[in-house]
């Protein structure tokens, strides 16, 4: 492995990443709108594994130069692969690009029994970082959510994580169907007493075309009223900085150091290959920046690939406002904010001072020294309403 100094992951370095979609999963979460797709037949991984290869060296070749500093394995399930499966892809990325050598390379796994056990093996293959999709400490609600694990299974996984893995996330929805103050409450106090430095939080969203959906249209599912949203969202804050754990982005709480660096490059606006079916990529190349995405259904990637060399199905040129409003929709939604400076290089203007300074009245955002915005905590529970007043040209 060609390997290079860490490079600063700052806001003004966001770095350079590689996300892999493993697109298969056991079963389908009523709530999940992701490209997740259940294969009664296992799919041949080694024939994947040559597929990724493929789609991986046409983009290091529009790429000469980048040194990667994070390499995400998403899903789906990726703890689905085998052990040697994750080894073969990131070998090739390895020969495909300088890696720093501190690159995290994260993968994210279900709390089941058998994919823990694969965590060894993974932690061999050159994972070091795993993001665990607990979603619930109660085994009713688990049950509702479609999770094949219970709330003990999941824990035990998060034992063999930590024994693996220095570093380890888990992610929980809340603001579930009949979900209580007092029980998030306690729920959240036993995940962070499990948690080493990050947390993924995720109030429950009803999106189209799922499970859950059809069952709120037809009256079957009743969510917490968007008060009740707001006192569980103010909870969260409240017990996760008492406990060391702020959010540095709207849903995302990790001890200072341990955030997660890949996903800090979507929403500072970095450069990112997207590889795999349905994955998104940003490239920044000689002509502009383009927005990527390859095709969806996974069969239909591998034939696309195993034909043309890349899963690609959309490649847009993003325009200069397109570049801006991106920056602005992603960056505020971190605790650091903006660089003003930047959103004007980008669109070619600046934010409109007078609407910033009557969103700083309300108290929903703040301007900080060295040119730098950011959204309040008051300002968080309304942040779409705020981009959406700040991205206004008019």
């Amino acid at each position: 492995m060609t390997t290079a100094p860490p490079g600063t992951g700052g806001p003004d370095d966001p770095g350079f990443g590689i996300y892999v979609h493993w697109p298969f999963c056991a079963s389908k979460c009523p709530y999940c709108d992701f490209n997740s797709h259940v294969r009664h037949v296992a799919p041949d991984q080694a024939r994947y594994v040559s597929a990724f290869g493929r789609e991986l060296a046409t983009a290091a070749r529009r790429t000469p130069g980048r040194t990667v500093s994070s390499i995400f394995l998403g899903g789906g399930t990726p703890s689905l692969m085998e052990p040697a499966t994750v080894g073969a892809i990131l070998e090739t990325i390895a020969k495909l690009w300088t890696v720093t050598a501190d690159c995290e390379v994260t993968l994210e796994a279900n709390p089941t029994s058998v994919e823990a056990e694969r965590f060894r093996g993974f932690r061999a293959a050159g994972v070091n970082r795993v993001s665990l999709g607990v979603q619930a400490l109660d085994d009713a609600d688990l049950r509702s959510l479609g999770r094949t694990h219970s709330a003990d299974e999941a824990l035990r996984a998060v034992d063999v994580a930590r024994r693996h893995f220095d570093r380890y996330s888990f992610d929980l929805i809340y603001a579930r169907p009949g979900q209580t103050t007092a029980g998030w409450e306690a729920e959240l106090r036993r995940a962070i007493a499990e948690a080493a430095e990050h947390l993924s939080l995720y109030q429950l969203t009803i999106e189209p075309g799922t499970m859950f959906e059809a069952l709120h249209r037809a009256g079957k599912l009743a969510m917490p009223d968007d008060d009740m949203g707001r006192v569980l969202y103010d909870l969260t804050q409240a017990v996760c900085t008492e406990a060391g754990l702020p959010a540095y982005e709207i849903s995302n709480h990790a001890r200072p150091g341990a955030e997660c660096r890949h996903n800090l490059i979507y929403w500072r606006s970095g450069d990112f290959v997207g590889a795999g079916p349905g994955a998104h990529g940003r490239l920044t190349l000689g002509n502009g920046r383009i927005a990527t995405a390859t095709e969806k259904h996974p069969e239909t990637w591998l034939k696309r690939v195993e034909e043309q060399g890349s899963g690609i199905v959309s490649e847009e040129h993003l325009v200069q406002i397109e570049n801006a409003d991106e920056f602005l929709v992603m960056g505020l939604r971190l605790a650091e904010g903006i660089d003003l400076a930047r959103y004007e290089a980008l669109s070619g203007r600046p934010l409109d001072p007078e609407r910033i300074a009557f969103l700083e009245g309300e108290g929903f955002v703040r301007r900080l020294p060295g040119g730098r915005l950011k959204v309040t905590p008051e300002g968080f529970p309304v942040l779409n309403a705020v981009v959406a007043d700040l991205a206004q040209t008019g």
